[in-house]
């Protein structure tokens, strides 16, 4: 029986230009097809276009397990450049273990930052690696290090990598015009680190096969073969499985692991499967996955947290560059949180409830969050409470195809690549996806996001113990038949019904099931008799009246909720 082989997929990412192509060749001993900047262009302009991959092997460390065996590791060269990080956040999701690359005579560059994001959202561990340590001057080369090598334990301090190795590197002394003869330094000490941090990764061969095709090509009188990582589920020869992009069900006719044949992959694995014949062109890169288990959707609930780094609030009704399983699209978002009295009850992960009622937002609640001026009164009275967990509606622009609880990114992608800001803005799971093209009729209404609504107007005099009449609540032009029997509650403490409107200027009348308190009527009526005194005509000796009037007005306060999505637009008071 052969020895075992462990693989684990290692994410090499970095800023443009930190030598991460150099690094995985310098480090691999198999490129598989996908490798080493094979695209024309790469080559021609010396970056990484597409995530290319490469193995290397080495002996099973003991703390994977006794026993023979080999450990893999898939190194994943993601590239650097700023309008390709959909294709870093289309592979961050198959990564085990990142190594960060650092150009040590740069440190931290902008895209370094974006990487660092999105290792915290998808990987658990982290190795950092500074290169090119062959351009510093030999006499300063050891503190030159050491210094960065504390600036960036520094910057890793809150996140979740902090006290993570740190290697200092040469991947290719001299540049790439150097000679091959050239030996990389420290490329052998980073290799033992690979190895004390890999980990036994959780892998699950159940469920739907679902796998991240990166690569595609044809082999004469074979068929066509597609490579990648294997997301989800296992796969073995003769099985079905669908290409959602191209609407069509394949074969599987052989599989490849780095050059040598297998009949079964499961999650986790870099595989090579060769299906019956098809155009190549027309898969570059997507998804493939068992028979009808993927579904392709219009809009979605996803749950979301910001990511820290963005700066800037993000705002309903804003454009965001949605990166859903391997596609990014725009799309349009509309926050929403538990409502208030809700807000923090445990939330169930992974699940949304369509019982619920949920608070519509203007835009994401955070901690940063002090752009309302109400906002700013309640920080002065005290801490703005946050709810555990909110949410997103997106609705897209063209529909995507992912599978269901997939990872969710929001991106600026247009802002300038050189501004020196994260362009990740936050993440999130997709919860709940919407199939029928006419999600706006057919689904919506029963998802159920309120606003709350308040109107405030005033008593304008009393017309009997049991009823007023009021002002400044509507506009001369409202329909008033439409608020007729809703409730109000006027500032001296009394219940009202609203009864119905009271001439053409928009007044109303309101009946007080209760009666108006003594206090209430006295107030009201003192009001009224210092107005027709002021007389009609002399309008100054009425303003100086009521401004020497220590008698507030009394108000009427009318507070209702509207669901977002209702068609028939119903005022709903609790």
């Amino acid at each position: 029986m052969a020895a075992r082989v462990l693989n684990v997929n290692v994410g090499v990412l970095g800023h443009i230009d930190s030598g991460k192509t150099a690094l995985a060749r310098a480090l691999s001993t198999t490129g598989s097809t996908a490798a080493f900047d094979r695209a024309p262009q790469s080559r021609a302009r010396g970056i990484t276009l597409d995530l290319g991959f490469s193995c290397l092997r080495t002996a099973l460390p003991p703390q994977l397990g006794p026993g023979p065996g080999e450990l893999q590791f898939t190194l994943v060269d993601c590239p650097g450049h700023a309008s390709l990080i959909r294709t870093i956040i289309g592979g961050a999701q198959i990564i085990d273990l990142m190594m960060l690359v650092i150009d040590v005579t740069k440190g931290m560059q902008t895209q370094s930052a974006e990487c660092l994001v999105i290792g915290q959202i998808a990987c658990q561990k982290m190795v950092v690696v500074l290169n090119k340590i062959d351009l510093l001057p030999e006499g300063k080369r050891q503190s030159a290090i050491e210094k960065m090598t504390k600036k960036m334990q520094k910057t890793l301090e809150n996140t979740k990598f902090s006290g993570c190795p740190v290697v200092a590197v040469a991947a290719k002394p001299g540049g790439p015009e150097a000679p091959e003869s050239e030996n990389p330094l420290g490329v052998s000490e980073l290799i033992e680190v690979l190895k004390s941090q890999a980990y036994l990764p959780s892998r699950d061969p159940s469920g739907h096969f679902l796998m991240a095709v990166d690569h595609c090509f044809s082999i004469k009188g074979q068929g066509t073969v597609m490579t990648g990582t294997i997301l989800s589920g296992s796969v073995s020869l003769g099985d079905s499985v669908e290409i959602p992009a191209l609407k069509v069900t394949k074969k599987v006719k052989s599989m490849q692991m780095f050059h040598t044949p297998v009949t079964y992959a499961m999650q986790g694995d870099r595989v090579g499967v060769c299906v019956t014949q098809f155009d190549p062109k027309l898969l570059e890169r997507g998804l493939i996955c068992t028979p009808d288990s993927l579904h392709t959707i219009h809009a979605a609930i996803i749950s979301l947290k910001k990511i820290q780094y963005f700066r800037g609030a993000l705002q309903t009704k804003a454009k965001f560059h949605i990166t859903v399983g391997h596609e990014t699209v725009m799309g349009r978002v509309m926050f929403f949180s538990p409502a208030p009295a809700d807000f923090n009850e445990e939330i169930q992960e992974n699940v949304f409830d369509f019982e619920k009622d949920y608070l519509y937002q203007e835009e994401y609640l955070s901690k940063d969050l002090v752009s309302s001026e109400e906002n700013k009164e309640n920080d002065q009275a005290g801490e703005v409470q946050l709810p555990k967990q909110q949410w997103a509606l997106l609705e897209f622009e063209k529909p995507v195809t992912c599978p269901k609880l997939c990872l969710v990114i929001g991106s600026k992608l247009d802002t300038d690549i050189h501004a020196n800001t994260c362009r990740l803005a936050f993440h999130g799971v997709l919860l709940q996806g919407m199939e029928d093209k006419n999600y706006t009729e057919t689904f919506l209404p029963k998802l159920k996001v309120y606003k709350q609504k308040h109107k405030e107007g005033q008593v304008e005099r009393v017309m009997d113990d049991y009823s007023v009449i009021g002002r400044s609540l509507f506009k001369k032009e409202t329909n008033i038949q439409i608020f007729v029997g809703l409730k109000v509650k006027l500032s001296t403490g009394e219940d009202g019904i609203i009864d119905g409107g009271f001439g053409q200027s928009g007044k109303f009348k309101i009946r007080i099931p209760d009666g108006l308190k003594p206090d209430t009527k006295m107030l009201l009526t003192a009001a009224s008799k210092k107005k027709s005194k002021g007389g009609k005509g002399d309008m100054t000796k009425e303003d100086e009246s009521s401004k020497n009037d220590s008698a507030q007005p009394v108000t009427i306060s009318l507070i209702f909720k509207r669901y977002v999505f209702d068609t028939q637009k119903k005022m709903i008071q609790s």
